[in-house]
C-alpha cells in the first residue's frame, strides 16, 4: 500500500502515531528553516512538516517539490500549534520522517484551487486536471451519492434494473439522431437512442412489470446550459399503473433525494398545475414558482380605453407586478426594455407604471389614457404605493407570454427572488396531445407517438385533434423540468390511428415501428412511466447554474469535448470500410 491513511481523515486523537500518506502537492511555503506542503488526494488536505534542523536533506528535498506532483511521505502525527478552523484536519500536521517522489509534473495551466484563474475553455480542455478541484470533485461525488439513493428507492419498490441497447434502429420523430454507420450491413445506420422508450415498452410487454435504467441518452440538438448531446436519465417504466400511481411513487422518491442528500423535509404533496394554467399564468410548462408575479391579462383595461395604438391592435396584453420596485431608474428601465427587445426574446417595446406613494399612477403610457383608466390599471394588477408594473404585448398571445416569462425571470433575478437553496416543486399535467409544426405542416406529438390522450378527449382524435390533452405530466424543481413521462398507448388500434393523424402512413408505421405494433398483438399490459434528467437534479442540488460541472467529461457549447479533441475526421481507409464518402457543403455564396 502506497498509504495507510489519506489526507482528509487524520484528527487530533491520532496524535503521536506514524502514518504514511501519499497524493498531491497543492502549495509549498518555505518559512525560515521550515518547509510547509500542503498535501492533497480526494479525501482532504493534510498539513506536511519539513524542519531543516532535524533534516536539512530532507528539507531541502521538500524545496524542490512542485504543484501537483505526486509524492509519499511517512510521519508522526502531531498536534498544531497554529489551527486552521476551515480544514477538517486543521487540529493536526505530520512531522515527515521520509519522501518520495512519485512523479513529477509540469506547471499545471491554472490554479487547481476552488476560486481558479482558469477560464471554461482552459480548464475543459485539462478537464482531468480540473476535476482534482474540490469544488468541481464535491459535484461528481453528490452525482454518486444520488444515483446509490435511487437505486436503494427503486430496488425497494420492487424495479428490476436492465439494461438496453445502445445501438438501435433511428426514428423520424423528437430531435436528430446521432448515427452509426455499420460497417457489416453497408449503406445502412444505427441510432444511438434517443431514449430507450419503445425499449422498455417492450420490457412490459415481456412482463418485467417494473423497470428502471439509469441510462445515456443521445441527442444532435443546439446546446444551452441545461443541455448537452448526451446525457443521463434515470429511466422508469410501470405496469398496470394510472397516473396517478406514477405520480404518487416519484414524488416519493423526489422527497427521499432531498431528504437523504439535502436535509430538506418536503412534507407537503407537490402541487399541480394544468399546462393551460402554467402558460396563461407564467409563459411556461416550467414555471419557476419560487416567487409570484404571475400575468394578469389587460386586454379589458387597455385594449380600446385609450389612444395607445399598440395596445387598441394588439391581440394580447399581459402584464407583471414587481413588488417594492418603483423606484426603478430610467436607466434601469431601459435596461429591460434592451433586456426584452434582444433578439431570442423579440418584444418590440416595454410599458411601465409606477404606483407613486400617494397611489396615483405615472406610467410611460400617461398621455394616451386617463387617470381613471390607469387606477384600473393599478386595481387589476394588485399594486400598491411602491410596486412597479411592466407591461408587454403582440399579435400572438403564446409569443407574448413568452416573451413576459423571460421579462418575469430577469426581474426575480434582479430582486433576488430565485434563491437557489429554496425549492419550489410541482406537478404539470394535461399537456396538449399535438403541437402544429410550422417546418413539418403538420401535427406533431408534444411528447412522443406513444402518449396515451386522456381517455374522455379520445372521440376528438376524430373530429378535434389539436384539442385532445395527453395522459402527460412534467415534475419542475425552481423553473427546471427535471423529469417527466405519460401513460402509454398499450392498444394497437389507438396507436396505429396515432400514427395516422401523425401523418405515417401504415406501411410507414410498420417500416419505423412495426417491432412495437405487433408486440402489441401478444398482449401488452397497461403501463406508463417517467424519466428524471439526472445531470439537471445533481445540477439543482449543488446549486448549479450549469449541468456541466456535474458530469465528469461534458461538451462545449459547440458540442466539441476539447480536451479529446472531438468529432474529427476519419482516415480513408476507415470510410472505405464503411461505405462512407464525404461531402462537406461549400459556404460560398
Amino acid at each position: 500500500m502506497y498509504r495507510t491513511k489519506t489526507c482528509g481523515e487524520l484528527r487530533l486523537a491520532d496524535a503521536g502515531s506514524e502514518v504514511t500518506l501519499a497524493g498531491w502537492v497543492q502549495r509549498v511555503r518555505k518559512m525560515g528553516g521550515m518547509t510547509f506542503v500542503d498535501l492533497r488526494d480526494r479525501y482532504g488536505i493534510t498539513q506536511i512538516v519539513f524542519n531543516e534542523e532535524k533534516d536539512a536533506s530532507l528539507c531541502e528535498r521538500a524545496n524542490k517539490l512542485g504543484r501537483e506532483y505526486v509524492i509519499q511521505l511517512t510521519g508522526t502525527v502531531c498536534e498544531r500549534e497554529s489551527k486552521n478552523s476551515h480544514l477538517p484536519t486543521g487540529e493536526i500536521e505530520i512531522i515527515a520522517q521520509t519522501l518520495v517522489v512519485l512523479n513529477e509534473s509540469v506547471t499545471p495551466p491554472f490554479t487547481i484551487e476552488d476560486n481558479t484563474d482558469g477560464g471554461d475553455d482552459i480548464r475543459m480542455k485539462y478537464r482531468y486536471l480540473d476535476l482534482r478541484r474540490q469544488a468541481v470533485r464535491s459535484n461528481i461525488e453528490l452525482r454518486h451519492r444520488m444515483t446509490m439513493e435511487v437505486r436503494r428507492y427503486l430496488d425497494s419498490k420492487g424495479f428490476l434494473e436492465i439494461e438496453t441497447p445502445m445501438l438501435i434502429g433511428s426514428t423520424p420523430e423528437g430531435a436528430r439522431d446521432f448515427v452509426v454507420p455499420s460497417r457489416m450491413n453497408p449503406g445502412q445506420f444505427y441510432a444511438l437512442p434517443q431514449s430507450p422508450q419503445t425499449l422498455k415498452q417492450l420490457l412490459m410487454v415481456a412482463g418485467m412489470d417494473r423497470y428502471f435504467q439509469i441510462v445515456k441518452c443521445f441527442r444532435d440538438e443546439d446546446l444551452r446550459a441545461d443541455r448537452q448531446p448526451e446525457f443521463t436519465q434515470i429511466d422508469c417504466e410501470m405496469s398496470f399503473v394510472q397516473q396517478e400511481d406514477i405520480i404518487q411513487l416519484f414524488e416519493g422518491m423526489a422527497k427521499h433525494l432531498f431528504r437523504t442528500l439535502r436535509g430538506v423535509e418536503l412534507a407537503e404533496d407537490f402541487p399541480r398545475m394544468t399546462w393551460a394554467d402554467a402558460m396563461r399564468l407564467y409563459g411556461s410548462d416550467k414555471p419557476d414558482t419560487r416567487f409570484g408575479m404571475t400575468f394578469v391579462e389587460l386586454m379589458d383595461t387597455l385594449c380600446g380605453t385609450g389612444e395607445f395604438s399598440v395596445f387598441n391592435e394588439a391581440a394580447y396584453i399581459g402584464g407583471i407586478c414587481a413588488t417594492g420596485q418603483a423606484s426603478y431608474t430610467r436607466k434601469q428601465i431601459d435596461q429591460l426594455t434592451d433586456f426584452v427587445k434582444r433578439p431570442q426574446i423579440g418584444a418590440k417595446g416595454l410599458v411601465y407604471a409606477r404606483v407613486q406613494p400617494d397611489g396615483s399612477v405615472k406610467s410611460s403610457v400617461d398621455k394616451f389614457y386617463s387617470p381613471e383608466v390607469l387606477n384600473s390599471l393599478k386595481e387589476k394588477m394588485g399594486a400598491q404605493p411602491g410596486d412597479l408594473i411592466l407591461i408587454l404585448s403582440g399579435d400572438d398571445a403564446m409569443k407574448v407570454r413568452k416573451q413576459l416569462c423571460e421579462l418575469r425571470l430577469e426581474m426575480g433575478n434582479r430582486m433576488g427572488l430565485r434563491d437557489k437553496n429554496k425549492f419550489a416543486l410541482l406537478w404539470v399535467v394535461d399537456f396538449p396531445m399535438f403541437e402544429w409544426s410550422e417546418e413539418e405542416g403538420r401535427l406533431m406529438a408534444m411528447h412522443h407517438p406513444f402518449t396515451h390522450p386522456k381517455s374522455e378527449d379520445i372521440p376528438l382524435l376524430d373530429t378535434d385533434p389539436a384539442a385532445v390533452r395527453a395522459d402527460a405530466y412534467d415534475m419542475v424543481c425552481n423553473g427546471v423540468e427535471v423529469g417527466g413521462g405519460s401513460i402509454r398507448i398499450h392498444d394497437q388500434q389507438l396507436q396505429a390511428k396515432m400514427f395516422e393523424i401523425l401523418g405515417f402512413t401504415p406501411e410507414k408505421a410498420q417500416q419505423q415501428f412495426g417491432f412495437l405494433m405487433n408486440a402489441f398483438k401478444y398482449g401488452a399490459p397497461p403501463h406508463g412511466g417517467l424519466a428524471y434528467g439526472l445531470d439537471r437534479w445533481v445540477s439543482l442540488f449543488a446549486g448549479l447554474d450549469s449541468i456541466r460541472d456535474c458530469i465528469a467529461f461534458p461538451k462545449n457549447n459547440s458540442g466539441r469535448d476539447v480536451m479529446l479533441d472531438a468529432p474529427g475526421t476519419l482516415d480513408q481507409k476507415q470510410l472505405d470500410e464503411l461505405c462512407l464518402q464525404i461531402a462537406i457543403p461549400s459556404t460560398e455564396k
